[in-house]
């Protein structure tokens, strides 16, 4: 009776390590190093600033741009109006789901493939140069990953348990939460083929499918009117270039390790049982169709139209996840017989060298080099080379964004290229002046601070007004300051004469 107390004991001590510790293990990856040395770049500037918005602004911003991005906008308003806006309430949501993340991957490897399989699946999620990059991102992605591992559990779940009169709460819940990804970000809706090719792996029953397809349905239905409307605010990502062959090497090399993982898992369960049994629920058949789904979904969208960025399916990072535990599980299984102390090192031992071996990755990451640019360093420059009076343009009006999150620093500068302000305008970016009336306002200054890209990175400009600025600026101003940090640049111009 002791002993059978004891191994129970054991046993729930177990299933709340197996998802604590990569829950916690996560959390302390994403802490460190959270500021990122007090730098903002540009697409979380994008969330700072219409986080600071109120929340009828923000929806009627909506109507014009950024739509896909709605829900998160409306939440990190919220986080901003209680916290206060700063790095860490820009980045933490990200860490927190991250971390949820890994412990849905921790617990749906347990169930799969044992304990040690779940704990390194779910202390590999959080090493992952992809999900590291993402990790400490004010950006919606992280939140979608761990909507993605939240509903991957519980299909298992439901897998595991049958068809029953009371799995309706589950289904609900597995409905419901593809529906909010959705509204994340729609992309993550590849998230369902991913699943229905686990369905058709362990034969799903048809009681099973119906279900599966009627609320899978339910969460399209439910996000067709943002996909909809956010198609016709397509040329927001106009920018991203043509798939082309060299951007399938990354997605190759994954697949690569993913089928890695799943030979593992698939070869562990053979040597187990000296029949095939295809029915099973195993981790290949969960990870595999999540790492490989998504991927092949996006390169297929983009050979219609130019989508292929990683960031739009971190979530299938989960996979590869799961198929990285299932081979470090296959590995201690294999160990134990011979050397039973050593086995239970293998996971703890890999996770540690991984973070060694990365390291270079990983403090790379951390650094504001990271990112193409910095506006809040931007904003300090502009803070130490203005005079009060001076007037200020950016090129291209996108540049704002580093006064709109430290408009202190642009304190005393006239913005005088700016006819409506972006808040009033319902845009990201404000609505310029034409080039003739920016023209005139600036013949009309004696010193002009000019915010733009860093040389490395910058593009000829392509509008009109932009012409206009700085042909002005060159015709009838000389340069007296110039400095470049972190991917932008700040010029001051005095008037000749």
């Amino acid at each position: 009776m002791p002993s059978d107390i004891s191994a129970i004991a054991e046993s729930r001590c177990r299933h709340v390590l197996v998802w604590l510790v990569p829950l916690l293990w996560t959390l302390g990856l994403g802490l460190w190093g959270l500021s990122r040395q007090d730098s903002v770049w540009r697409d979380e500037a994008a969330t700072w600033q219409v986080a600071g918005r109120s929340a009828g602004e923000i929806w009627a911003m909506l109507e014009h741009v950024d739509a896909v991005h709605g829900l998160y906008y409306l939440l990190m308003h919220g986080l901003f109006e209680v916290f206060g806006a700063s790095t860490a309430t820009l980045r933490l949501p990200s860490v927190l789901a991250v971390s949820a993340t890994a412990a849905c991957v921790a617990l749906i490897g347990r169930r799969l493939a044992g304990f040690w399989a779940g704990l390194g699946g779910g202390l590999a999620l959080g090493l992952l140069p992809a999900v590291q990059f993402y990790l400490q991102e004010g950006r919606p992605y992280a939140l979608v990953a761990a909507g993605a591992g939240l509903s991957t559990l519980l299909l298992v779940s439901l897998l595991e348990r049958g068809p029953g009169r009371r799995a309706w709460p589950r289904w609900a819940a597995y409905g419901t939460t593809v529906l909010v990804c959705a509204l994340l970000n729609w992309l993550s809706l590849l998230v369902l083929p991913a699943h229905a090719a686990t369905l058709g792996w362990v034969r799903a029953g048809r009681r099973v499918w119906l279900r599966w397809a009627a609320y899978g349905s339910g969460a399209v239905a439910g996000a067709l009117p943002l996909v909809l409307f956010s198609r016709g605010q397509s040329d927001q990502v106009s920018w991203i270039p043509p798939l082309a062959w060299h951007m399938l090497i990354g997605p190759g090399i994954l697949l690569a390790i993913g089928g890695l993982g799943a030979w593992a898992d698939r070869s562990h369960r053979a040597d187990r049982s000296a029949r095939a049994d295809r029915k099973a629920l195993s981790v290949a058949a969960v990870g595999l169709p999540l790492l490989a789904v998504p991927q092949l979904g996006l390169i297929g969208l983009s050979l219609v139209q130019p989508l292929f960025q990683d960031r739009y399916v971190l979530f299938s990072m989960v996979g590869l996840a799961l198929l990285i535990g299932a081979a470090l599980g296959a590995a201690v299984r294999a160990c134990a017989p011979r050397l039973p102390r050593a086995a239970g090192l293998l996971v703890p031992g890999a996770a540690g060298l991984s973070v060694l071996v990365l390291l270079p990755v990983e403090l790379d990451k951390r650094a504001p080099a990271s990112r193409i640019d910095d506006v809040l360093a931007v904003a300090g420059e502009v803070a130490g080379l203005k005079r009060d009076g001076d007037a200020v343009l950016f090129v291209p009006a996108a540049r704002r964004d580093a006064a709109l999150v430290s408009p202190g620093a642009f304190g005393g500068l006239a913005d005088v290229a700016l006819a409506a302000s972006p808040a009033a305008s319902a845009t990201l970016k404000g609505e310029e002046a034409d080039p003739a009336r920016i023209r005139a306002a600036l013949l009309d200054q004696r010193r002009v601070l000019l915010v733009t890209d860093s040389e490395e990175v910058a593009k000829p400009p392509s509008a009109e007004r932009d012409k206009a600025k700085e042909a002005v600026l060159r015709e009838h101003f000389a340069v007296v300051a110039d400095r470049q940090v972190r991917g932008r640049r700040v010029t001051v111009y005095e008037r000749r004469g």
